[in-house]
């Protein structure tokens, strides 16, 4: 049975889908204009591993994950770097595509881009204004939050007690300051918009993800997922304005949101210039590196990012793989262990599956039990442990390293510990870091 924390109720809930044969999910992307960070690969690697769990748990799920490609922060770059906008766009979705690539992520079933569906915002905006929802003022078009009678009902945020400029623009031209644009005039700052019954612009944030929800999954979803930090106003007012068409009190019946990453106990922030890339981490470690070191913190709190938790991350990889492959494995794409799946199964607890993951790692004494170890951590977690040792550089002898195991274990047994332990330190000198378990020593590379 699959339990996940509900925003919109505050809840650890009984997941139960609208239709049990075919699960629905949307997660929001990234703005592209940039190289990714790990703020933005957290909740691909979150909703990547409930991705892999629903698919294990039910015959059909449809994953929508967009990629906004209209923003002032794009404009700007295409500006500055004297370039077209979609060149801006597109090195930054490749780069993007590159990096969850190398991170394990499964390919989403549907990835819309803003500016691909501007002719279904129009027309959500129109049905607005027809509604009485939505008014028009100084050229904009706003979203009445007030039409809207549970306003406030994911963020916990009473409209009362909202404070004006708590990101949320304030504008004179609205007739509440908790209203927020449909629709905006092109700037002087960036001539870039598209044709409309209001006029030469471009939509607000908020509707684009309402509109590529509906179109692909429909007036009402299962999951809905992104970071905490969306929840006000992005979230709030997806589900405000979705409501407002479709009439229902939730147009998600699960909210699921990951925590922020915190860089020396501060949030990692582009403002404050403590921003980790993807690219700079995966220089130095490898994708799984990094997936597992995300995965090791339960999704919902906050991650305290430092270079002791990936290097752990890379011993346990490691040493995982040091094991295993020394075994013949038999790849099997539909295998899972149903232990670690009910693990995950209790809010994508993925600090618990590990734990399970660690006890299966200690039974691995043959092929069989290797490959049910290999294919749980491809299938579920998409943990290509093979990939872990990209982070050394070393040349290693592997027939040296088995004879030196050899002689070491010969002078263990004469019980000669000064020559075992010399042997033990010339192998970490080396680089390679020696296991003694019950059926013997592996070893793997720093």
């Amino acid at each position: 049975m699959l339990k996940l924390h509900n925003t919109l109720t505050n809840q650890l809930e009984e997941f139960k889908p609208i239709n049990p044969a075919h699960i629905t999910m949307y997660v929001c992307g990234p703005t592209v204009y940039d190289r990714p960070h790990i703020g933005n690969g957290r909740p691909a690697i979150v909703f990547d591993v409930l991705y892999r769990l629903l698919k294990h748990l039910y015959p059909k799920v449809t994953y929508a994950r967009n990629i906004t490609d209209i923003d002032d922060k794009i404009y700007k770059k295409s500006v500055d770097l004297g370039v077209s906008i979609e060149d801006v766009t597109s090195k930054a979705t490749e780069h993007y595509h590159r990096n969850l690539e190398q991170l394990g992520i499964m390919h989403v079933d549907v990835e819309p881009k803003a500016t691909e569906n501007i002719a279904g915002m129009i027309e959500m905006i129109s049905a607005l204004l027809d509604a009485g929802k939505a008014y028009i003022s100084n050229n904009h078009v706003y979203f009445d939050s007030s039409s809207y009678e549970h306003y406030g009902i994911l963020s916990n945020k009473k409209t009362e007690d909202q404070q004006a400029g708590a990101r949320v623009a304030v504008s004179d031209d609205k007739e509440s300051q908790n209203d927020f644009v449909l629709w905006k005039p092109i700037s002087d700052d960036f001539n870039i918009g598209w044709d409309s019954p209001w006029g030469v612009g471009r939509p607000g944030w908020h509707i684009e993800c309402s509109v590529m929800s509906k179109r692909f999954l429909g007036d009402q979803i299962d999951i809905h997922g992104g970071g905490s930090d969306l929840i006000f106003p992005h979230h709030e007012n997806e589900n405000a304005q979705s409501c407002a068409i479709s009439g229902k009190k939730s147009f998600a019946n699960y909210w699921v949101h990951n925590g922020h990453i915190n860089m020396s106990g501060e949030k990692m922030s582009k403002s404050i210039g403590n921003t980790i890339y993807l690219d700079d981490l995966m220089d130095k470690y490898s994708g799984p590196d990094v997936k597992f070191a995300v995965l090791s913190t339960h999704y919902a709190s906050p991650i305290n990012w430092s270079d002791a938790l990936l290097q752990n991350a890379h011993n346990v990889l490691a040493k995982w793989w040091g094991r295993v492959s020394r075994y013949d494995l038999c790849v099997d794409s539909g295998y899972v262990d149903q232990e670690v799946v009910e693990a995950l199964a209790n809010d994508i607890n993925s600090p618990g599956a590990f734990t399970v993951m660690h006890k299966l790692f200690n039974d691995v004494s043959d092929a069989s039990s290797a490959s049910r170890f290999y294919n749980t951590c491809i299938n579920l977690f998409g943990l290509e442990i093979d990939k872990c040792v990209k982070q050394s550089t070393i040349d290693v002898d592997e027939a040296w390293v088995d004879d030196m195991i050899s002689r070491r274990n010969k002078a263990k047994l004469d019980k000669d510990y000064a020559t075992a332990d010399a042997i033990r330190k010339q192998l970490s000198d080396s680089g390679i870091v020696l296991e003694d378990g019950i059926e013997g020593t592996t070893w793997s590379v720093k």
